[in-house]
């Protein structure tokens, strides 16, 4: 047979590279850039070129799965619907929708969750659905939603290369959206300026015009300085404000005092802190790109409003190369939140509680949906502790590695009365299932994902799946016929797309074919821009004008102490991606980093006896892991950090469930630990085997 090649878009971060898939015999054979694609031109990063590993069909779930005294047994599918069909029933009738719920995927198409969601609103009656948004961007989706109007990148990936000053806000764009940080540091050396706001020295750190070094968790009360020192100056943008912002008075008041004091605050000179509030504010057109350094705190929504008032007081917003940019975490995490996949939201942000938008999807979906917001994941882990939850599908994630309180998750998993995992290899979190049902990879899928600049591009099916898997939104579909509805009675993806589009405002003038012939449709898409719209608030906002919110600072949650001395915070690491089950299928990937990781200063290390690559038991209030420590200058003295990719050394034994009080996102980006050298010559033992020892009563 000839080679063929399928152009698709690569399922691992929210840059949304092109790739292609060549294929012969039905097996894959090598993964290629898209030389002519219009966000990674023709570039892949590390984890995009060994994608093929994370599909392979070795050690794939192949079949269904039961859950029996001696382990789980091979079923059919029928076999397993019906479990599940049955399982679900009993709660409904036992104890209400409410006792039910669905965690959806970031890493599924858009299809996948539409359809997740439908099943939970219009199946189920639930609002009770989530994804992974909830601990990585729900702040972003908060945040400007009452500050613009509209939750996502204002701009696009093209505008890095068309900027003069580029401010990169907690995120490190070289590890986790390479291609991305390539076009930065590509920018800085054709004469962008660089200023990078964290309390690692980064790679882009290093390189930036301007290192704004702040403490842990003092990010509001550096941007009120900012916004402060600009205020004082007259450097903000007058006429921007008159024209197009409202709240600038009780801004103005709210930053009056916000820099005394913020250099102990923050550990910023005030120098530093004026220099780079000039040349952001000064700058013709500059670009704030921001991570997870923003949004994991109990402040996470605050921290994004606060990111909003320095871009609108600017002028900084509207124009090419301007905006204010959350970088999305997972292949589809926009598409996701696009879908509804949250307990607040119909598809297209149409809110659950406003009357009209009931009504809007009861009359499509011929059904009565619920009228209240439902669980978020955090959510309906404490409801099962409180036994009033009691079944969960879930697929395309693994929260028993990822989420904060790994022990917290996994008693609340023990406690379930139905948990259904699809996944492509087992998971921590399929280990724990009643279920475990095959899903199918994104080469062996069609549907579309959207990119972390509101481009929806096609994913196009190259491969068959393997063994029995199926397509999320096939088993979904299944799963809700076995209930008795054909609420999700589609015959393919594109008939869910095109349901998708007449029911989301953003999508509705989207096709597949339009989608093929011009590299991606960029949100909104309608009417009025029947191309897409690759520039947010042009003219206007969404709300009319933009909001100027005032925001104080918040202390995290967890201080050190006597106790706990140091902060622990978490980062991504280059060779890895998320709790790691398709990177570390890589031989090449896993060969770059070990199995867990500590970076710890070298003046704290000396105190605490520590050597380089020694190992270390690390406790917080919640749980107690061992690993290797990594010692670098990339951290201030008081402050470590791990990684969250390996199941072995899992950091959410570690992090704290404290929650920003709006969209419950719990501060994963601090807590205090303490450290302890293990004995010489002791290797770090994985946290199965020290959990282990603690059920027989071991230390």
């Amino acid at each position: 047979m000839t080679v063929q090649v399928t152009p698709t878009i690569c399922p691992f971060c929210g840059v949304g590279c092109g790739i292609d898939l060549r294929t012969e015999n039905n097996k894959l054979i090598s993964v290629e850039p898209q030389l002519d694609h219009p966000v990674s031109r023709g570039q892949l990063c590390t984890k995009g070129w060994n994608s093929a590993y994370g599909i392979d069909p070795i050690n794939r779930i192949t079949h269904p799965l039961i859950r029996t005294a001696q382990g789980f047994r091979q079923a059919s599918w029928d076999e397993a619907l019906e479990t599940i069909a049955d399982g679900l029933k009993q709660i409904l009738v036992e104890s209400g929708p409410q006792a039910t719920g669905i965690i959806s995927s970031a890493r599924a198409t858009n299809e996948d969750n539409y359809a997740a969601q439908k099943l939970a609103r219009a199946v189920l009656k639930t609002n009770n659905v989530d994804h992974c948004a909830r601990i990585c961007h729900s702040p972003t989706v908060a945040g400007l939603s009452q500050t613009l109007g509209s939750g996502a990148m204002t701009n696009s990936a093209a505008d890095l290369l068309e900027t003069d000053l580029i401010l990169v806000f907690g995120a490190d764009p070289t590890e986790n959206h390479s291609i991305l940080g390539g076009h930065i540091m590509r920018a800085h050396l054709e004469g962008t300026k660089l200023i990078v706001a964290d309390p690692r020295c980064t790679r882009l750190a290093k390189l930036a015009d301007s290192h704004l070094q702040l403490k842990l968790g003092s990010n509001i009360a550096l941007l009120n300085a900012m916004v402060k020192t600009i205020l004082d100056n007259g450097w903000q943008d007058k006429k921007f404000l008159d024209q197009r912002c409202e709240g600038l008075e009780q801004l103005t008041a709210s930053v009056a005092n916000a820099l005394e004091g913020v250099e102990e605050t923050t550990g910023i000179s005030l120098p530093e802190i004026e220099s780079a509030a000039k040349a952001y504010s000064q700058s013709k057109r500059a670009m704030i790109l921001y991570g997870m350094g923003i949004t994991q705190y109990v402040s996470g929504t605050n921290n994004v409003i606060a990111l909003s008032n320095l871009a609108l007081i600017c002028g900084q917003i509207g124009r090419e190369g301007t905006g204010v940019n959350p970088l999305r975490g997972q292949n589809n995490v926009q598409g996701a939140c696009d879908m509804g996949c949250l307990p607040n939201v119909y598809p297209g942000y149409q809110k659950v509680d406003n009357p009209e938008a009931r009504a809007k999807f009861s009359q499509y979906w011929k059904t009565e949906v619920p009228e209240h917001p439902g669980l978020t994941s955090m959510g309906m882990t404490k409801a099962t502790l409180a036994g009033e939850f009691r079944g969960l599908i879930l697929f395309g994630e693994d929260p028993v590695v990822t989420d904060p309180d790994q022990n917290l998750v996994k008693r609340a998993f023990s406690k379930l009365d139905l948990l259904v995992v699809a996944e492509l290899t087992m998971t921590d979190t399929a280990r724990m299932a009643d279920v475990v049902l095959p899903a199918a990879s994104f080469a062996e899928k069609s549907g579309t994902f959207t990119n972390c600049e509101r481009r929806v591009q096609h994913v196009q099916q190259a491969l068959p799946p393997v063994g029995e898997a199926r397509t999320d939104w096939q088993w979904l579909a299944a799963i809700a016929q076995q209930l008795g509805s054909d609420q999700l009675d589609w015959h393919d993806s594109e008939a869910v797309f095109r349901e998708i589009t007449q029911i989301t405002p953003n999508y509705s003038a989207m096709n597949y074919t339009k989608i093929d012939q011009l590299q991606g449709l960029q949100w909104p898409c309608n009417h009025e821009t029947p191309e897409g719209t690759a520039i947010l608030h042009k003219d206007t906002f969404p709300i009319g004008k933009a909001r100027l919110i005032p925001v104080h600072p918040i202390d995290i949650d967890e201080l050190a102490d006597n106790e706990y001395p140091l902060l622990l915070t978490t980062n991504r690491l280059h060779f890895h991606y998320g709790c790691g089950s398709m990177t570390r299928k890589s031989p090449l990937l896993e060969r770059e980093t070990p199995a867990g990781l500590l970076f710890i200063n070298p003046a704290d290390a000396n105190d605490l006896g520590v050597t380089h690559r020694s190992a270390v038991g690390i406790r917080s209030r919640r749980g107690y892991v061992e690993t290797r420590a990594m010692l670098t200058d990339d951290l201030p003295p008081g402050l470590v950090c791990m990684p969250y990719h390996f199941r072995e050394a899992p950091s959410n034994q570690l992090t704290n469930t404290a929650q920003d009080p709006l969209t419950k996102m719990p501060e994963l980006k601090a807590c205090a630990v303490s450290v302890q050298p293990l004995e010489p010559g002791m290797s770090p033992r994985p946290i199965d085997e020290i959990s282990a020892l603690k059920v027989e009563g071991v230390k």
